[in-house]
């Protein structure tokens, strides 16, 4: 099944100061709007991922799922940048004629947030009952509920923060530098720079796994073997992977989106930014997450006025919230059909936690 596709011909003004001519949002829907047009579940992909969430999430978006299409109106937008539809680093600037590659004007996670505000109006959407997202997912769903507040409900952040750490934005720029260093990079051959993208990729799974997820999968059986191990073959091969579905361009171009991200700007700082999300916040943190470490999921969870902070255990590092499907399913589901949320004021958040976070109950050492 194709996406659905947003024209909006006129210019679209980004953060930066540029310009879009005209911008094109591919998006899927799944279920239907109802009549008092108030089971709508807004889904925000991460980095690689598209608009088709019933394919990369299927754990959670379908029927008897906690994202059920026998209930929600469900809507999950391509992001500004990316290479599955929407207007990005592939399309064709039509100032010049030409691609745009690495010319593509920088994008901020407010102007992601910006078209699904466009999108929104398009459908006739005057109210979410729970916008979710995942990592960079995360960064649009929090960012949209303090830009608009009073339009959500409920919002669950899982494995996402409030502004990107100096350490996320740090591996972005390793893999940044990678596809850089490719010399068959070129801005008019969008096939080019398999190298560094590929290096790249191999780069970000250090960051997306865990220590204990290598040892449990790519473990050597035979411990004579002195050269081509499994972890190496295993890097090798994300990297190829990755070159087969996407982008050298949209690549870098999201990883800087990613790098943006700070709900504190121009609003006052991080706190105050968040204390103006009025919707009810389930908060889901992982233990082995080391490029959102917990740490980040406390902050959200201190400042944002009606939240609830949950921890899973996984082996799965930061990647956990893409596979721990029955973890989240036993939080989601009821934070979406119950009002099963603490007061603010009784918040399970404490500065033990954000000086300490492994005193977390059910938490593993890192």
């Amino acid at each position: 099944m194709e996406p659905q596709l947003l024209k909006h011909n006129r210019p679209f003004q980004l953060e930066c100061g540029e310009t879009l001519a005209e911008l094109t949002i591919a998006y899927y829907t799944y279920g239907k709007l109802n009549a008092e047009k108030n089971n709508v579940i807004w889904i925000c992909h991460a980095l690689t991922a598209n608009a088709d969430a019933a394919d990369w999430w299927e754990g959670l978006v379908g029927a008897g799922k906690p994202f059920d299409p026998d209930q929600y109106f469900i809507v999950c937008a391509n992001m500004i940048g990316s290479c599955y539809g929407t207007t990005g680093p592939t399309f064709t600037n039509s100032d010049i004629g030409e691609t745009y590659g690495t010319d593509f004007p920088v994008i901020t996670i407010r102007d992601m947030v910006k078209a699904h505000q466009l999108l929104q109006k398009h459908l006739g959407i005057e109210q979410i009952k729970l916008v979710v997202g995942g990592s960079m997912g995360g960064q649009q769903a929090v960012e949209w509920a303090i830009t608009d507040p009073s339009l959500f409900e409920k919002i669950c952040l899982l494995a996402t923060n409030a502004k990107h750490s100096p350490w996320g934005i740090a591996f972005n720029e390793a893999q940044r530098m990678a596809i850089l260093s490719d010399p068959t990079l070129d801005k008019n051959d969008l096939n080019s720079g398999q190298k560094g993208l590929e290096a790249a990729r191999a780069i970000a799974m250090l960051s997306y796994r865990h220590y204990k997820t290598y040892l449990l999968t790519q473990s050597e059986d035979n411990d004579d073997k002195y050269h081509e191990f499994k972890a190496s073959s295993y890097q090798r091969y994300q990297g190829l992977k990755l070159y087969k579905r996407f982008n050298t361009f949209s690549y870098l171009s999201l990883s800087k989106s990613m790098d943006s991200h700070n709900v504190g700007r121009d609003r006052g700082g991080v706190e105050k930014a968040l204390q103006q999300v009025k919707a009810k916040a389930l908060i889901i943190g992982i233990t082995t997450d080391i490029l959102f470490p917990i740490e980040e999921q406390i902050l959200l969870a201190k400042h944002i006025p009606h939240s609830h902070l949950e921890v899973i255990t996984s082996s799965f590092g930061h990647d956990g919230f893409l596979v721990e499907f029955e973890s989240i399913s036993g939080l989601v589901k009821p934070f979406l059909t119950q009002d099963v949320i603490i007061n603010s004021k009784n918040n399970t958040v404490n500065d033990n936690l954000v000086t300490n976070p492994v005193a977390l109950p059910g938490t593993e050492e890192f």
